[in-house]
């Protein structure tokens, strides 16, 4: 993997440093762009360029829920990490439904952190421990809305091998050869999934289907 632009979108100066500093012993890691709040980093998102931006919630000016929406209808190209310090599972189901690619707590390990940022890059999309868990809670939550989307949603024996292949981390050549077709009737099924259930991405399509029970392992 070569060269990973990156950009932090934080309040907070110290903590934007020192994100910074931790992640400085990777080479293939570059910081491109520093900003205060979601304005900032929309003002400089296009001349800085990056693949991927880290991004807290609470932010004056422009938070980080509005600019992760913004991004994902604006610039699809570009991963968002969520780095925060809210633990509510509904932060955590409202923005990967809405575009993040990862969501993880301020509290991380800048081992993770680099590897989620390599992974949204290689995959569209890090799940951790911790968004699995809220998955976990959701899917085996008796939860009557959940089971009628469920039953609602109905999907080919084919979309189905390529959602469940697109969840176990397969990319779209590997699942053509794997079910004989071509990398680009693997995009078109997923598009047309994605399309279907309203999400954004990879990650919103991965969390959408882990959540509603729609494939198994």
């Amino acid at each position: 993997m070569g060269e990973i632009k990156v950009a932090i979108a934080d309040d907070h100066k110290i903590f934007r440093k020192g994100v910074i500093l931790s992640l400085r012993h990777y080479n293939n890691i570059k910081f491109v762009l520093e900003a205060e709040n979601g304005q900032e980093l929309l003002e400089n998102i296009v001349q800085a360029a990056p693949d991927v931006v880290l991004m807290d919630l609470r932010m004056p000016v422009k938070d980080g829920i509005e600019t992760t929406k913004y991004i994902s209808k604006h610039y699809p190209n570009i991963s968002v990490i969520v780095l925060t310090m809210h633990e509510d599972e509904r932060f955590v189901i409202h923005l990967m439904e809405n575009g993040a690619n990862g969501y993880l707590l301020k509290s991380t390990d800048p081992i993770e952190i680099k590897k989620a940022i390599t992974d949204v890059v290689s995959k569209g999309y890090y799940l951790n421990n911790f968004v699995n868990k809220i998955l976990l809670k959701r899917a085996h939550a008796k939860n009557k809305s959940i089971s009628s989307l469920t039953t609602e949603l109905q999907i080919s024996e084919k979309e189905k091998q390529v959602l469940r292949s697109i969840c176990l981390e397969y990319t779209s050549h590997e699942i053509g050869e794997k079910m004989s077709i071509s990398p680009r009737t693997v995009e078109s099924i997923k598009e047309r999934l994605m399309e279907r259930f309203g999400v954004k991405n990879t990650a919103g399509l991965v969390f959408f289907a882990v959540k509603n029970n729609l494939i198994d392992y």
